[in-house]
């Protein structure tokens, strides 16, 4: 796949990171103006700081009560939740502060929220939370590797959209029920939830999702008093965890959780830089970022990844007209995910405080989206359609088959079909 493939610059950088970082920095220079952005006015600055103010809160609230419920269901306590979650934000505020500052692009990273919904949808109370760890390590090595090596990048673009898509379909499903399922068991509480996503998605799609989850709080405020805050860890506290190496987790987590991230963020994510005429530095991205996420998955984060949609909002002419100045929007977008993760305890209480059918509901809303983006994507081929339904029914089903999960079965299963049908259409 050409979106893969190394600019003039990064094909130079054989020798060290260093060298490709003062490349890609010269050559996105010459690219763009010719010669260093000139100094912004304080005017100018304005607009690209705010971008990145509201890209980095809208993606952080949009999903983070997803993240610390997909780190409790594969083991974590409330303590390890709160530690990966302030680990992410450190992983995602500290490479987006730094590579933005030294390329002068809009680059920026995100943690991956498919990701995540594939721990909560994969949590069966059995996984311990070092194995989990050890999945997550896995994980961040091949994303490495992928960087050092494209033709594993290649490879893993190379798996057929429709069972790629499905699968991350499948994942997702689940979750996506919640809202229904909150809405009649608890009506008082999820009703308000899903009657304000819907309000919002009308008239401000952008806080659809972070309007539900301030609703989901006031009502969890409200019906659990202000005991969960005696609970909470106000000040910001890592917690390392020895990784273990379970081959059963990393076969049913840690595959799963690479692919979803590689093909659901990373290639969406080169996909929005190119949209708006910047080259994207594939290979430092990706040794930065996998790198990145395997010291975080030493203190409970799962994994980061290039930004999709919040890189829509800080690359596109909305950060700032001139392109030259829209790296200020990611940047800030950086700084602001630093701070966010100070408030990882609270948030951390917050969702334990809450029935986790209330906080699996917003999840749920947070991912509606992609959702049906998947499923688009799994039925767009007629000629995969078979293959892409028996990916995304296994996925869904929840299945454990000899301790691997379903998201595994799911691909295997999906690649066995398309090659049946495929041979049989043939002869």
């Amino acid at each position: 796949m050409s979106g893969w493939s190394c600019s003039h610059a990064t094909a130079r950088t054989r020798v060290g990171v260093g060298i490709a970082l003062t490349e890609l920095r010269r050559q996105n220079e010459l690219r763009l103006a010719g010669r260093r952005p000139p100094p912004l006015k304080d005017f100018d600055i304005l607009q690209p700081i705010s971008a990145g103010i509201v890209a980095a809160i809208t993606g952080f609230a949009t999903s983070f009560a997803l993240v610390i419920a997909g780190l409790q269901a594969v083991g974590a306590t409330d303590d390890q939740a709160a530690s990966g979650l302030l680990a992410l934000c450190l992983a995602v505020g500290g490479i987006s502060v730094v590579l933005t500052w030294l390329l002068r692009i809009p680059l920026s990273f995100a943690w991956s929220t498919p990701g995540a919904a594939l721990l909560l949808a994969a949590g069966t109370g059995s996984t311990s939370f070092a194995s989990a760890v050890g999945a997550f390590l896995v994980c961040a090595l091949l994303i490495v590797l992928c960087g050092l090596w494209p033709s594993l990048a290649n490879a893993i673009t190379r798996i057929p959209k429709p069972l790629a898509s499905a699968m991350l379909a499948g994942i997702l499903f689940p979750i996506c029920l919640a809202p229904i399922q909150a809405s009649v068991e608890l009506p008082l509480l999820g009703l308000p939830i899903v009657v304000t996503w819907l309000v919002l998605y009308r008239w401000a799609p952008r806080w659809a999702v972070p309007g539900a989850m301030a609703v989901a709080g006031v009502a969890i405020a409200l019906s659990a008093g202000t005991d969960w805050l005696r609970s909470a860890t106000i000040a910001p506290q890592l917690t390392f965890v020895a990784p273990a190496f379970d081959p059963a987790v990393v076969l049913s987590l840690g595959i799963p959780l690479f692919v979803v991230t590689m093909a659901g963020q990373n290639v969406p994510g080169v996909v929005v830089l190119s949209t708006f005429g910047y080259t994207t530095p594939t290979r430092v991205a990706l040794i930065g970022s996998g790198a990145a996420s395997g010291l975080g998955a030493l203190f409970g984060g799962h994994v980061i990844n290039l930004a999709a949609i919040t890189a829509a909002l800080m690359a596109s002419p909305e950060a700032h007209p001139d392109r030259n100045k829209r790296w200020v929007a990611s940047f800030t977008a950086g700084i602001v995910y630093l701070l966010l993760g100070l408030g990882a305890g609270v948030a951390t209480a917050l969702v334990a405080a809450s029935p986790p059918i209330i906080i699996t509901a917003v999840a749920g809303l947070a991912v509606l989206g992609a959702l049906i983006t998947s499923l688009t994507g799994a039925l767009e081929d007629p000629s995969s359609r078979v293959a892409a339904i028996a990916t995304f029914l296994v996925v869904a089903s929840g299945i454990v088959v000899i301790g691997v999960g379903s998201a595994f079965w799911g691909l295997l299963v999906g690649a066995v079909v398309l090659v049946t049908l495929r041979r049989r259409v043939s002869a």
